[in-house]
C-alpha cells in the first residue's frame, strides 16, 4: 500500500515538474544524481564493474570520474521523464535537435526498423524520432513491474501516434507493422537472457546479445536505421542522431550481424562513455561454466 502511494506521488511530481523550465529540472536531476552517488548502492557497484570490464586500460581515477558522471546522467534521465512524458510537443521540439542522415519525412521510406541504443537519452530520442517521422510508427517495450507506472509510461510513449507492443508479443506484431508501412523502434543492446541470443563480444567481453534484429529485418524485409540520443552540455537538451541505413545487412549469419551491431555500439559508446546505460547488468547472463560478474 505504501509503495503504491509513493508511486502515485512520484508520478504526480513528474507531472508538476513538466510545468517547470527544462533547465531547472535538469539541474535538479544532476544535483540529485551527485548526491546519490555519494552513498553506497548496488547500482553504483554495477557501474564500476561494467566500466572495469569494458575499459580495463583506464586507471582508477578515470573510471571513478566517468562513473560519477554517468550516475548523475542516469538519475537526471529519470527526473527528465517529466518533460519527456508530460511536456507539450512544443516544449519537446525546443529542447531536441534532430540530426539525420536521411529524410525522415520521405513518403517513400521503405519498411524500416529504427534501432535504438540504451544511452541515457533514449527516452527523449525515441519520442523525438516518432515526431520527426510525422507518421504512425510502432515501438517494442519491456513491461514495468509496477502496473501503474507501466500504464503511465505506455500512454506517454504512445501519445504522438506510436503503437506500443510488449516484447513478449513482438515478432508477429513487428512484421505486421512493417508490412503496413509503419517504422518500428526496438532496442537490442540489453541482456534479455539466452533465448534468441548469442554470446557476442562487447568491448571484448562475451555479452548475451539478441539476434532477432537481423531475422526480423530479413523476414519483413526491412532496412536498419540506427539512432542515438545524446544529452547536450550546459543543460541545453538533446541531440537525436539518425544514421544512414546499414548496407549489406542482414547477412544470414546471426552471429556476424550481432557482432556488427555491437561494434557499431562500441564506436558510439567510445564517444559518450558517461552516457551509456552502465547501471544495467549488461553481462548478467554468462556462457555455460563461466562465473557471474555481479
Amino acid at each position: 500500500m505504501l509503495g503504491q502511494i509513493n508511486m502515485t506521488f512520484s508520478i504526480w511530481l513528474l507531472r508538476f515538474m513538466a510545468l517547470l523550465p527544462y533547465g531547472l529540472v535538469a539541474r535538479f536531476g544532476d544535483a540529485l544524481g551527485w548526491l546519490l552517488y555519494q552513498l553506497p548502492s548496488s547500482r553504483k557497484r554495477i557501474v564500476h564493474i561494467n566500466l572495469k570490464l569494458c575499459f580495463p586500460e583506464w586507471d582508477e581515477a578515470r573510471r571513478e570520474r566517468v562513473a560519477g558522471q554517468h550516475f548523475r546522467h542516469a538519475i537526471r534521465s529519470y527526473v527528465e521523464r517529466s518533460h519527456q512524458w508530460f511536456g507539450s510537443a512544443a516544449k519537446l521540439d525546443k529542447i531536441v535537435i534532430v540530426d539525420s542522415e536521411i529524410d525522415l519525412e520521405d513518403p517513400n521510406l521503405p519498411p524500416t526498423i529504427l534501432l535504438g541504443f540504451h544511452f541515457v537519452a533514449i527516452e527523449a530520442a525515441s519520442i523525438s524520432i516518432n515526431r520527426a517521422l510525422k507518421r504512425r510508427c510502432g515501438a517494442l517495450y519491456q513491461p514495468l513491474s509496477n502496473k501503474e507506472l507501466d500504464r503511465v509510461a505506455i500512454e506517454a510513449r504512445a501519445r504522438f501516434d506510436c503503437e506500443m507492443v510488449s516484447k513478449s508479443d513482438s515478432a508477429r506484431a513487428v512484421i505486421r507493422m512493417l508490412r503496413n508501412g509503419q517504422p518500428v523502434m526496438l532496442g537490442a543492446d540489453m541482456d534479455y537472457g539466452p533465448r534468441n541470443s548469442a554470446f557476442v563480444p562487447f568491448f571484448g567481453v562475451p555479452a548475451c546479445t539478441l539476434t532477432s534484429t537481423s531475422r526480423l529485418s530479413a523476414t519483413a524485409p526491412a532496412q536498419i536505421l540506427p539512432f542515438v540520443g545524446e544529452v547536450l552540455p550546459n543543460y541545453k537538451g538533446y541531440r537525436l542522431k539518425v544514421f544512414a541505413p546499414w548496407k549489406d545487412y542482414p547477412t544470414g549469419d546471426d552471429f556476424a550481424d550481432a557482432r556488427r551491431m555491437n561494434a557499431f555500439l562500441e564506436e558510439q559508446v567510445s564517444k559518450l562513455p558517461e552516457q551509456y546505460y552502465w547501471v544495467h547488468k549488461r553481462f548478467k547472463t554468462r556462457p555455460p561454466g563461466e562465473p557471474g560478474f555481479y
